[in-house]
C-alpha cells in the first residue's frame, strides 16, 4: 500500500483550486472526497478537473459539484494481484480500499503495483523558428538553446517527456540547426533517440510533420512547440486522448479578457441590459497536441500548413478534434519578458 495516502483525502466543500493543489502536489494523481468519517463520498481525478474548467468551473467550485460519485474500489482484504489486474482491465490508476463500512483505509496504484511507465509514443518538437522577437539573444543563438537557469529551453522540455517515459524524440530544425544538431545529436547523452527532420524552408507547426519518415509507430503523436516551459502531465494527456476518441486533441489555456467600459445591450433604440466591465473567457491554443499518426500521413511533403488551419479543416470534414484544458504551469518564451519571467520561474 502507498505511503501517506491520507494528504489526498478532502472533504465536499473544499473548492476546485485545494483539488487542483492536491493533485499537482501528491503523486497519486486523484483526490478522494470523505466525510467527517472518512466514508468515501467519490473521487475526483485530473480527469474531473478538465471538465469542470470546460464548463467554466471557477476556483471557488465546491468539490462535489464536480467529483466522480460512483467511483470503483476494493476491501482492504482483497488480493493485490486481482486489485492490478482490475486495474488493467478497466484502465484505471487508482483503487480506494476500503473496509466494511465504507470508510477509506488505504489507497493502491497501477504506478506502485507496476514498474516505471515506458512511452514509444513519438514526441516532435518545433525548433526551427527564427526567434527574432528575442534579438539580440537570438542572434548567433536558436531560441531553442537559449538558456532558463543552467539549461537550454529545449533540453527542460526533452527531459520533462523522458522523465515521464518517453524516448523517441524528432526535432524538427531551421534556422542555425547545426547547433541544435551538435548541442543533442542523437540523445545518447540522455539514454533517448533523436532523430531530425531539417525544413528547407519553413513549412509551419504542421508541415514539418509531413517531413516525418514512413515508420513512425501507428500509435498517437504529441507535439509540442520548442519554447514552452510547462509542468502538464503528459502521461495524463496520452491518457485523455486515448478516451476522449477523435483524431487529434488541442491543449488550451483559458484566457480572461476584461471589457475596460460598461457594455451596453440593446433592441433598437431601448436599452435592455447593462453590464459594468464585464469579463469574458476563452479557450486559447497552448502549442501542445496529441495527434494520430494517420493524419501524420496526411500532410504533403514540403507544403506550407499551420497546425491550427489543418485542425480547423479536418473539424469542417468532421473529423473529431478534442481539447485539453491545462491548469498546470505555462510560459511561451516569446518575448523578452517571458524570457525574463522564465529565468524568474526556473
Amino acid at each position: 500500500m502507498n505511503k501517506d495516502w491520507r494528504k489526498v483525502l478532502l472533504g465536499p466543500k473544499e473548492p476546485l483550486s485545494k483539488a487542483i493543489e492536491v493533485l499537482d502536489k501528491e503523486a497519486y494523481r486523484i483526490v478522494l472526497v470523505v466525510d467527517e468519517s472518512d466514508r468515501l463520498l467519490g473521487t475526483v481525478t485530473d480527469g474531473d478537473v478538465r471538465r469542470a474548467l470546460i464548463r467554466h468551473c471557477d476556483m471557488d467550485t465546491e468539490i462535489n459539484k464536480f467529483m466522480h460519485k460512483q467511483p470503483r474500489t476494493a476491501h482492504i482484504d482483497e488480493n493485490r494481484t486481482r486489485i492490478l489486474e482490475y486495474l488493467k482491465d478497466n484502465n484505471l490508476l487508482q483503487m480506494p480500499l476500503v473496509n466494511n463500512d465504507g470508510v477509506v483505509v488505504g489507497l493502491e496504484t497501477y504506478r506502485h503495483l507496476t514498474e516505471k511507465s515506458r512511452y514509444d509514443n513519438p514526441v516532435f518538437l518545433m525548433a526551427g523558428g527564427f526567434g527574432k522577437r528575442l534579438h539580440p539573444l537570438t542572434l548567433d543563438t536558436p531560441k531553442p538553446l537559449l538558456k532558463v537557469g543552467s539549461k537550454p529551453i529545449l533540453q527542460i522540455i526533452l527531459e520533462s517527456f523522458i522523465d515521464a517515459g518517453f524516448h523517441r524524440f524528432y526535432i524538427s530544425t531551421h534556422y542555425k540547426s547545426e547547433k541544435v544538431r551538435e548541442y543533442f545529436r542523437n540523445g545518447e547523452s540522455w539514454n533517448a533517440s533523436i532523430e531530425y527532420i531539417h525544413e528547407e524552408e519553413p513549412l509551419g507547426t504542421a508541415g514539418a510533420l509531413g517531413l516525418l519518415p514512413d515508420d513512425i509507430p501507428g500509435i498517437p503523436l504529441i507535439m509540442m512547440n520548442g519554447d514552452l516551459l510547462t509542468k502538464v502531465n503528459f502521461e495524463l494527456l496520452l491518457q485523455y486522448h486515448k478516451e476522449a476518441g477523435g483524431l487529434a486533441t488541442m491543449c488550451v489555456r483559458e484566457y480572461d479578457f476584461q471589457v475596460p467600459y460598461g457594455v451596453v445591450s440593446a433592441n433598437q433604440n431601448r436599452i435592455e441590459k447593462i453590464v459594468e466591465k464585464p469579463v469574458h473567457k476563452f479557450f486559447v491554443n497552448a502549442g501542445i497536441y496529441v495527434i494520430d499518426t494517420e493524419l501524420c500521413r496526411s500532410i504533403h511533403r514540403n507544403t506550407y500548413l499551420d497546425m491550427p488551419d489543418f485542425l480547423q479543416h479536418k473539424i469542417e470534414q468532421g473529423e473529431q478534434v478534442n481539447m485539453f484544458p491545462i491548469h498546470e504551469y505555462w510560459l511561451d518564451i516569446g518575448q523578452m519578458e517571458d524570457f525574463v519571467m522564465a529565468q524568474k520561474d526556473i
